[in-house]
């Protein structure tokens, strides 16, 4: 296990941690959730190394390790990290490992890059994670959209607009966010279709032109990435080869999993072995 570091293109960078083995059958890059440090992720990167990939993990620039200065002087938006940050991380495994197959696996925002980045045609294969339209209205609990529309829509302007960044710690909600990524992740949950109606974006036209195999996780106790959600999310996705795989939790006698469960050590023997043996399926000669 190597930290690394990697330049963005348009400034900045990301630090990054690389698993690597001489005899890999294939790199695998982790793309996190927003407010989730790659350290949330060591586990699973360890479980997919003892099974024969490279596996590189990273936080968003403004994020964990990535973080340069201030927060508040961090300028990168949500969509930045979908397409500067993924762009980076991903041409440098394959600078790096020219001759392995590129996979990913994409937490919440890291599956939105999977599906809009236009690094994803280096990639042989992805797994998304839930990842959803995060649309306020396809949230089934009144009390949790109540509060994810506050926390979006009322709460995030005025904190930004105090502090110069969104001080997720304070509230606890995972890690401090610069300002435009919360803000614009605001606007895109106003969105009816989320990001593709976002018309300084070609959201839809990118998640259109993906062509290469994805198995899309999603669970039955997941407030926010719900089977609804997730649809709207795939919906544009047309040319991609999708398997999709909706887990309930009580059939794995797992108490929960949850929107961050997953990547959990608690389902680490019964649903670790669902990516991985995909995963292991995708490697090409």
């Amino acid at each position: 296990m190597n930290s690394i570091i990697v330049p963005v293109n348009e400034g900045g960078f990301l630090a990054a941690t690389m698993w690597e083995r001489s005899d890999a059958k294939a790199t695998v890059i982790l793309h996190p959730a927003t407010a989730v440090v790659q350290g949330f992720y060591k586990g699973f990167a360890e479980y997919l190394f003892n099974r024969g990939f490279n596996v590189l993990t990273y936080d968003y620039r403004g994020t964990g390790r990535s973080t340069s200065g201030i927060v508040r002087n961090c300028s990168v938006s949500m969509s930045d990290w979908i397409e500067q940050d993924v762009g980076c991380i991903t041409a440098w495994a394959k600078a790096h490992f020219p001759d392995l197959s590129l996979l990913a696996v994409g937490h919440s925002v890291g599956g939105h890059a999977v599906l809009l980045s236009s690094a994803t045609h280096a990639l042989q294969a992805a797994v998304i994670v839930a990842s959803h339209a995060g649309v306020t209205s396809t949230i089934k609990q009144t009390t949790e959209k109540l509060r994810v529309w506050c926390l979006l829509r009322v709460l995030a302007p005025v904190l930004c607009r105090i502090f110069g960044y969104m001080p997720a710690r304070l509230l606890g909600l995972g890690e401090d966010l610069p300002a435009p990524v919360m803000l614009q992740w605001g606007r895109w949950s106003a969105m009816p279709g989320y990001f593709y109606d976002d018309p300084d974006w070609d959201a839809r036209q990118r998640a259109s032109e993906i062509t290469l195999p994805v198995l899309v996780m999603g669970f039955d106790d997941d407030p926010w990435a719900n089977s609804e959600a997730i649809t709207r999310l795939m919906e544009p996705v047309h040319k991609a080869k999708i398997e999709r795989r909706e887990i309930r939790h009580a059939e794995f006698e797992l108490p929960a999993i949850g929107h961050m469960g997953f990547f959990r050590a608690r389902c680490a023997d019964k649903l670790w072995p669902v990516v991985g043996e995909w995963l292991e399926s995708q490697c090409h000669d």
